[in-house]
């Protein structure tokens, strides 16, 4: 089907194509982005196919319900935006109750059950027994809200998926994984899989954050066996840790362990161990659910173009000081709440972190790259409780470049900025390790010229 959006005012129509149609076919959900529309117009949407198959209502984006499924547990998690419920804190569950109906303006004709936790931006709802019973009608129809106690119901477009009833495997498939959260970061990907990959990794979850850089077909051109990656459409903006909550739930019935870095992030392990025997050792504790990896920021190594050979290569100064952590988390053991801050996630009782030293492990993290890729940063971050870096807002922040504040103006020294310690050890290990022994090439930059070859060729053919 061919959607339409229209721009409308009363007594005046204007329809015009989208700029792009997405979607999960096995999800059943479609997303179609469209151009902002002209002061004072609203926005509908509308099958070319079938004219009389109309979009639903438009809603605010910043007071709504977005995303639900249904849990192992048969308790709905419901996924929030608007309330402006503080971080990392678990807030009063009284003070709100879940609905479930087709209008929630018909308060009567609502089914209503009890909110068991809500946390940030996640709740955790009673399911009714209705819902539960008629998995293949309400999957098509019924939708999930939150309603404050004596004030409204948010506006959603969230419908429960109702997750297959999975039986946790005595061995499950994949013993690490990682998820991440991107936009506009294709050109890194491959990087980033292949070299995770050699470290013992088989399965990605990337949660796509409105890119338009054709992801899809670089996910496309390394899945294999070795690489079972999923593109999972996210597009809501600032919800990286409703997203990492969203993922973990997904990765709990496949892996073991699951990581949370960036595509700008790498693993290394200077002590020669394997990230898989890492792993085990630390399993060996069984009240250990989280393992805490320090992170050392690199800058530009004094180039001021895109590395040819891939950030593992070509950035090799850092600064001195080990920055936050990331975690690697044992998805069968979070709290029930599913609050992270993106670095971390809270554990049930009984179980605690473990700090790893970083001669064991460490994360590079290429977060002060060559201009160019950098300013992308000044777009919009992901996180729900950090603020954008054009605004005025938390200026001092760790998150922040040092000595940038809010524009995107190149500094003229940039290129030799957060240049401390000269740090070639996971460079050395790609360059021996990865390197085609006759050509040198990196397996990033041989599927890169191997598609070249191809379209090179394709263009001789129609000429």
């Amino acid at each position: 089907m061919i959607p339409l959006f229209i721009f409308s005012l009363p007594f005046k129509k204007r329809w015009r194509p989208p700029i792009d149609v997405d979607g999960e076919e096995h999800l059943q959900k479609q997303m179609v982005r469209c151009p902002l529309p002209p002061p004072g117009f609203t926005v509908s949407i509308r099958v070319r196919s079938n004219p009389q198959l109309q979009g639903g209502n438009s809603h605010q984006w910043d007071f709504l319900v977005y995303e639900a499924l249904v849990d192992r547990d048969n308790t709905t998690v419901v996924f929030i935006k608007g309330l402006g419920l503080r971080p990392e804190r678990v807030s009063n569950a009284s003070k709100f109750e879940c609905v479930y109906g087709w209008d929630f303006r018909k308060i009567k004709f609502l089914l209503r059950s009890n909110v068991i936790s809500i946390a940030q931006e996640i709740a955790r709802c009673t399911t009714p027994l209705s819902v539960l019973s008629n998995p293949n009608r309400t999957h098509d129809s019924i939708k999930v809200s939150i309603r404050v106690k004596g004030g409204g119901t948010l506006n959603s477009i969230a419908r429960p998926l109702l997750s297959p009833r999975l039986i946790t495997p005595h061995r499950k498939p994949y013993e690490m994984c990682l998820c991440t959260m991107l936009r506009n970061q294709a050109q890194f990907l491959k990087e980033w899989v292949i070299y995770h990959a050699h470290l013992g990794v088989r399965r990605w979850f990337v949660y796509d954050n409105n890119s338009d850089d054709d992801i899809e077909d670089v996910i496309a051109s390394i899945f294999n066996v070795k690489h079972n990656i999923s593109r999972h459409i996210w597009p809501w903006i600032k919800t990286q840790e409703a997203g990492f909550a969203h993922c973990a739930l997904r990765a709990r019935n496949s892996c073991k362990w699951v990581g949370f870095i960036d595509v700008d992030e790498f693993f290394f392990l200077p002590s020669g161990l394997s990230l898989l025997d890492v792993l085990r050792n630390q399993a060996k504790n069984a009240s250990v659910g989280e393992i805490r990896v320090s992170c050392h920021s690199f800058g530009p190594s004094g180039l001021t173009r895109m590395p040819p050979q891939g950030v593992t290569v070509g950035y090799t100064c850092r600064k001195a000081t080990a920055e936050r952590h990331k975690s690697i988390v044992n998805p069968e053991v979070l709290n029930s709440t599913l609050i992270n801050v993106v670095h971390h996630f809270h554990l049930r009782d009984g179980f605690h972190y473990m700090n790893l030293e970083r001669s064991e492990m460490v994360i590079n993290h290429y977060k002060y790259q060559v201009w160019e890729v950098f300013k992308e940063k000044f777009y919009r971050r992901v996180a729900t409780y950090v603020a954008d870096w054009q605004e005025e807002q938390n200026v001092g922040s760790k998150d922040r470049a040092p000595g940038l504040g809010t524009k995107a103006v190149e500094p003229e020294d940039w290129s030799s900025r957060f240049c401390e310690v000269n740090d070639t050890g996971l460079r050395d290990m790609v360059l021996q390790n990865l390197a085609n022994r006759r050509t040198h090439l990196l397996p990033w930059q041989e599927e890169h010229r191997r598609r070249r070859r191809r379209s090179r060729k394709k263009g001789m053919h129609k000429g």
